[in-house]
């Protein structure tokens, strides 16, 4: 099957980095940018075509790093710009893509532009959203995803100021014509050095209703969203404090200066009530995104047709759209975690189906070495987020633990106290562990990643789901000659599929653990397989 010219991102894998937790290369406890360039060669050998970095802007670390002070320097806890310039250059020199992570909806309370609008200085009197109190209170009814009311009062200005997560996290003004040249102008400085794409966090929060009107409340019952469902946030229809029509005309200007540097790459996470019709409406049709991914296949407890529901109703809202996929990050417990209940091969079976999706996908740091998520003490924990809800909520402090590297004191992580404590049960899946064995987590990403990137011609097909039921997934990509066969079974019976016509085989690059009988395809529990089709 020939590849049509593509741009570099489509079925790209993208690595995500944490870097606070990837790898410490001074002793200080806390991941930096030379440590991440220190693994160019593990990521390399691993297959990945990209990397996805979290903040690493100057910063107070209200958030760590999503409340930023300075979009154009970088924090002195992870490096200096030379740091990143090398981080850069190395990962090009091995074929790997830069893309950085930048939160824009909001910034800290302690960067320049919200100092001088507090004080009304430089004509940023209007860069933030500030409004009177109303009876006595808030401006209106719009919570913070953090918990609370999204309004706090300035003593200094005697105004209250929105923002959508924590009150060091200000939301800017988009109405404002200077807030959105001042924004360019800091994703402008990332492309000219040269980075190869963004990820934009909550992209769809830039813009809120100019009119303040309350939020309703949802009647039936709570939505629940993956961090914490109890959280009263999700009890409110966000319809005024985001999903703007406004929000497209930024991204669009943001797209034509993106365009200006070549084949950059923006990518959108979607944090919306309904995020299928929103990445419609940002990538379909066609948007002016190159892609964006939701959190339908972040939930907390896969369910019985998941896959094709979500996959079948994100192509159907945006047909000449390209989602990305992606079945964890820094914000959501582990995917071992959450859907695999910590068996290591059902977590594989998740891995596998996701390899196969039509789609670029995002591949969080430790998932290819089955990570599971581990709770962390009240007293160890550092996340505001999980601070704010303990006991219910336990933060997000377990999906972010240091990345074990090998046997040694700080697990090849660092030399010095880590931020976060190290799980002793990460000793025994380290990389160095798990390099010695065919069978480890880290030897099934690695064929997986082998297949995906010598199959990227298939990916530019529709996908076909057959069968999705009660932990058994079936579906096809390619054409009407040749098509691949991607089959799991995360149930704990044996599984079977017959096929009709055509010709079957094991795919010689990834056999699996399943079995292919004449034309039935069966897979004992906990198993997966992928097949080559030809119609002759």
């Amino acid at each position: 099957m020939q590849l049509k010219e593509h741009p570099w991102w489509q079925a790209a894998t993208i690595y995500q980095i944490y870097p606070r937790s990837f790898k410490d290369s001074n002793g200080d406890g806390v991941g930096d940018l030379r440590g991440i360039t220190e693994k160019v060669g593990y990521l390399a050998k691993l297959g990945v075509d990209a990397i996805w970095i979290s903040p690493f802007f100057k910063s107070p670390m209200k958030d760590f790093g999503y409340d930023i002070q300075d979009y154009c320097e970088v924090d002195p806890l992870f490096g200096q710009m030379s740091d990143f310039d090398d981080l850069l250059n190395a990962y090009h020199d091995h074929g790997i893509k830069v893309i950085l992570d930048l939160a824009l909806s909001h910034t800290s309370d302690q960067h320049d532009w919200f100092q001088k609008s507090r004080k009304s200085l430089d004509g940023k009197e209007n860069w933030y959203v500030w409004a009177e109190g109303k009876n006595g209170g808030p401006p209106n009814n719009w919570l913070s995803a953090f918990g609370g009311s999204a309004w706090s009062f300035d003593e200094e200005r005697k105004q209250y100021y929105y923002h959508a997560f924590l009150n060091s996290q200000p939301d800017l003004n988009f109405h404002e014509e200077e807030v959105q040249k001042a924004i360019l102008k800091q994703c402008e400085f990332w492309f000219k050095k040269g980075i190869d794409g963004l990820r934009l966090d909550v992209c769809n929060n830039y813009f809120h209703d100019k009119k303040l009107r309350d939020n309703e409340i949802h009647k039936d019952k709570v939505i629940g969203n993956v961090q914490h469902t109890e959280n009263p946030y999700n009890q409110q229809q966000h319809v005024y404090d985001k999903c703007q029509p406004e929000n497209i005309d930024f991204l669009w200007r943001l797209r034509q200066l993106c365009d200006r540097y070549g084949d950059v790459f923006l990518m959108a996470e979607i944090f919306s009530d309904k995020p299928i019709q929103r990445m419609s409406d940002y990538v379909g049709g066609p948007g002016p995104l190159h892609s964006a991914y939701s959190f339908d296949l972040l939930t907390n407890e896969w369910y019985s047709g998941q896959f094709k529901k979500v996959v079948s109703e994100t192509f159907q809202a945006a047909p000449k759209g390209w989602p990305t996929w992606a079945l964890g990050n820094h914000d959501i417990p582990r995917l071992k975690t959450r859907w695999a209940a910590d068996q290591v091969e059902k977590h594989k079976c998740f891995l596998t189906l996701a390899m196969g999706l039509k789609g670029s996908l995002c591949l969080y740091q430790g998932d290819e070495l089955g990570l599971s998520d581990e709770e962390v003490a009240f007293e160890d924990m550092q996340d505001p987020f999980g601070k704010k809800f303990y006991p219910d909520y336990k933060g997000r402090d377990g999906c972010r633990l240091p990345m074990p590297w090998n046997g040694e004191m700080g697990l090849g992580f660092s030399q010095g106290n880590p931020w976060l404590p190290l799980p002793e049960n990460y000793r025994e899946i380290s990389v160095e562990v798990q390099e010695q064995d065919k069978n480890s987590v880290l030897a099934h990403v690695r064929s997986l990643l082998t297949w995906r990137n010598a199959n990227k011609a298939f990916f530019q097909y529709d996908i076909d789901f057959l069968w999705d039921s009660e932990g058994f997934v079936v579906f096809n990509i390619g054409d009407d000659d040749a098509r691949k066969i991607i089959a799991a079974n995360f149930s704990e019976e044996t599984q079977k599929f017959e096929f009709g016509i055509g010709v079957f085989r094991v795919d010689p690059l990834f056999p699996g653990t399943g079995q292919l009988k004449g034309k039935t395809i069966e897979l004992p529990a906990n198993s997966y397989g992928i097949y080559d089709w030809r119609s002759s």
